[in-house]
C-alpha cells in the first residue's frame, strides 16, 4: 500500500463534509503499487472486510467499488458475481465509475494512529502539515499495522524505513507480535 485516505465520493454535492455529506458515501481511497499487490487482491480484501449482503441503512454507508478503467470495472463485476454465487443472499455492493474524491476532515484520517499517542505524536513532529501526514506512506503503513493488517515479518522488513524512534519501533513490534500470538 502506498497510501490510504478517507473521504467522500459517489454523490453530486460539491465539497461535502461529515456534517454536510449530501448524497455522497464515506469511502477509502487506496493508492497502491501494482507490482506488489494486484487490483484483484484489493478486491479480495474488500469482500472479506465487510458484509455486502447487508443493506446500508443510509447512502453514507453504502457498499461501493469505484473503478477507474474498463479492466477494473470488469474485475470488480466478476468479483461481485463470484461473491454472490457463494450464498443465496443479495449483494448490495454497487460498482460505479470513480469521479471526484473529496478528502475527509483531518480528524477522520489515520484513525488507528490517532488512538495511539506515541505514534501520532512522532508522526505529527515529522509531518507538521496535516496534508503531509495524510499523504505519508509511513503513516498509512503504521495505521494498517495498528488496525490488524500486515505480518510481523512484513513489519520487521520495513520498520527501519518508517521514521519511528527506537521506543516507537519497539512498541509497534510488541503490538504486532501480541496480535500474532
Amino acid at each position: 500500500m502506498v497510501r490510504t485516505r478517507v473521504g467522500y465520493a459517489g454523490g453530486t454535492t460539491e465539497h461535502p463534509t461529515y456534517y454536510n455529506l449530501g448524497d455522497h458515501t464515506e469511502t477509502i481511497q487506496v493508492e497502491y503499487d501494482p507490482t506488489r499487490i494486484s487490483y484483484q487482491e484489493l478486491l479480495d480484501v474488500f469482500w472479506a472486510g465487510h458484509d455486502p449482503a447487508r443493506p446500508a441503512w443510509s447512502r453514507q454507508y453504502a457498499s461501493i467499488i469505484f473503478y477507474h478503467d474498463e479492466e477494473q470495472q470488469r474485475l470488480a463485476r466478476a468479483s461481485k458475481e463470484q461473491y454472490a454465487t457463494r450464498g443465496d443472499r443479495r449483494v448490495y455492493t454497487e460498482i460505479v465509475p470513480a469521479a471526484t474524491f473529496y478528502l475527509a476532515e483531518d480528524y477522520h484520517q489515520k484513525y488507528r494512529l490517532r488512538l495511539s499517542p506515541i505514534f501520532i505524536d512522532e508522526f505529527t513532529a515529522i509531518y507538521p502539515e496535516p496534508a503531509d501526514l495524510v499523504n505519508s506512506t509511513a503513516t498509512a503503513r503504521v495505521n494498517g499495522y495498528l488496525g490488524g493488517h500486515g505480518t510481523l515479518t512484513d513489519l520487521q522488513a520495513e520498520i527501519d524505513d518508517l521514521g519511528l524512534s527506537p521506543n516507537a519501533q519497539e512498541e509497534l513490534l510488541r503490538i504486532v507480535l501480541n496480535r500474532s500470538n
